[in-house]
């Protein structure tokens, strides 16, 4: 299947049922098909996102793992920073832990998202983090609904 086709799909399927789109490091397709934002991985170091014509509502996200990539992020306009790894991974033994995760985030006027190692072991752990939400992969992956997630074929 062609990628623009599925992104075309995934845009009317999130409007229609009242949610948000972003796509990862591609303004031009973004701006076409009038998403709702861009997810800024922590390598994209480019800060000319700014100047670009958007909508209104255009929003930017990104992620980071330390306190230079957060002022990067900042430069990039992001409303919203994931930082990970919060916790250790099997594929990342480094990690911040509760206490340097609070102290970047406190220093930070950015909505800040935990990412990383959040599993059903730590997960009422999160609430001693002053952020302002939490993401997990492999833990949301594993656990799913079989039919979530699957309207495209």
């Amino acid at each position: 299947m062609n990628e623009e086709k599925i992104i075309r799909d995934l845009s009317l399927f999130c409007k229609k049922n009242n949610r948000k789109l972003f796509i990862s490091n591609n303004i031009k397709l973004a701006k076409k098909y009038q998403l709702d934002g861009l997810y800024l991985p922590s390598f994209n170091k480019l800060t000319s996102y700014k100047n670009l014509n958007l909508r209104k509502r255009f929003k930017f996200i990104g992620s980071a793992h330390n306190e230079r990539e957060i002022i990067v992020k900042k430069n990039q306009n992001c409303e919203e920073i994931f930082i990970s790894s919060i916790f250790k991974t099997t594929k990342n033994k480094k990690f911040l832990g509760i206490c340097k995760f609070n102290k970047i985030n406190l220093s930070n006027q950015k909505k800040i998202i935990a990412l990383g190692g959040i599993n059903k072991r730590n997960f009422k752990k999160i609430n001693l983090t002053n952020s302002k939400g939490f993401a997990s992969i492999s833990w949301i992956k594993k656990n799913r609904p079989k039919n979530l997630g699957r309207f495209l074929k």
